[in-house]
């Protein structure tokens, strides 16, 4: 049986702003609020995104909501979606 994965509760989510996307880098910049799960104050800077599809989805200027989490010495989104 196949379970579908459960969708990020808000509270775990950041908020930020798209400042840049670079697809060929697998990279987006994102002026962003506190990430907590990371205990990161506001900032802007540089993730890798866990999926490339995932800047597909999105374009400078937009708000998002996030999460990302420590990989490989990188910090990596694992979600994103348009902010509400």
């Amino acid at each position: 049986m196949r379970v579908a994965q459960a969708a990020q509760p808000a509270s775990d989510m950041s908020e930020g702003e798209v400042r840049k996307v670079d697809k060929e880098n697998n990279k987006i910049t994102l002026k962003h609020g506190e990430i907590k799960s990371l205990e990161m104050p506001g900032m802007t800077m540089v993730f890798q995104v866990k999926d490339a599809a995932m800047l597909d989805t999105v374009k400078v200027g937009d708000k998002v909501r996030f999460t990302a989490e420590k990989a490989g010495g990188s910090l990596v989104v694992t979600t994103i979606e348009m902010a509400r």
